[in-house]
């Protein structure tokens, strides 16, 4: 019987690539890719990420962008697209 390897993958792998664009010392693409943030749920994940390494509060501008783009997915929809 052969084993197979199974590759698991991050259930939220946008998270880990801002981090890495962050590390990197990039912030001006990593608040490019907030702004375009799939959903509220990445964005609370990319905001874990940031405290687990203690990355919160060093780049006060992703900090804010963080902050205003969670407000505007959150926010009700004025209209819907038909």
């Amino acid at each position: 019987m052969e084993h197979e390897k199974v590759v698991v993958r991050s259930k939220n792998e946008w998270s880990g690539k801002v981090m890495a664009v962050l590390k990197a010392g990039n912030t001006a693409a990593a608040i490019a890719q907030i702004k375009v943030a799939p959903s509220v749920k990445d964005l609370n994940a990319l905001t874990k990420v940031m405290a687990e390494a203690n990355l919160t509060g060093r780049w006060r501008d992703v900090d804010l962008a963080i902050e205003e783009n969670h407000a505007l997915l959150s926010a009700p929809r004025l209209h819907r697209a038909p």
